[in-house]
């Protein structure tokens, strides 16, 4: 059986840069305290990684499979007239979350930077904003979010986070139970109608990203 070919990416070595082999990658990480370095199966993937913060890739899932045509004419495109929301959080727990108008990205709210909060914590907060954004300016367009755990804790009105409550994090929570009652009394916003995934593979980075991958 033929091996998979795999790129190492080298953040923190001896020499930045992709390596097509492992022999090749440990020359430039043995010794190097600090070494910064992850596989990946495609060499674009890499490519983006490379000039990325590491922290996005170690240690994480990074989804590397590519869709067939057919699957992306399924997906279809995404709607313009949209709001796009996000959330970011460096390894340091600095968190915050914005929104932005699809077609244009045009930003309509931004938040943050916040203390000791998660990405998750930072997608629901956008997503709930953006949907209080939308009923405040009585407008009837959807709202994209790209976490599915946001998307979940927004239809459950409840957030289920390993994240300890602190006197650092408190505007974070407080901002937290303000979003969950205003799911509870606004029921009518939580639907498919104004809820919709942002299909990541098929249509790149979701507008409001904060470029960060």
């Amino acid at each position: 059986m033929t091996k998979k070919k795999k790129y190492y990416v080298v953040w923190q070595g001896k020499k930045k840069g992709i390596y097509t082999s492992w022999n090749a990658c440990k020359k430039q990480i043995e010794g190097f305290v600090g070494a910064k370095h992850k596989a990946f199966k495609t060499k674009e993937l890499a490519e983006k990684a490379l000039n990325s913060d590491w922290n996005n890739y170690i240690g994480k899932d990074v989804f590397e499979t590519t869709l067939t045509k057919e699957e992306l004419i399924k997906i279809g495109k995404p709607i313009q007239n949209s709001i796009a929301t996000d959330g970011a959080c460096d390894n340091k727990g600095n968190a915050e979350y914005q929104g932005v108008y699809t077609d244009t990205k045009t930003f309509l709210f931004k938040q943050g930077p916040f203390k000791d909060g998660s990405n998750n914590l930072m997608e629901f907060l956008g997503l709930v904003h953006g949907l209080a954004w939308l009923k405040k300016n009585k407008l009837n367009i959807p709202v994209y979010c790209d976490s599915r755990t946001a998307i979940g804790w927004v239809w459950k009105k409840k957030i289920k986070t390993t994240i300890k409550k602190s006197t650092k994090n408190k505007e974070i929570f407080d901002l937290v139970d303000r979003a969950i009652i205003w799911l509870e009394k606004n029921p009518e916003m939580i639907s498919n109608s104004y809820i919709l995934k942002w299909e990541t593979k098929a249509w790149g980075e979701i507008p409001a990203d904060f470029g960060r991958k």
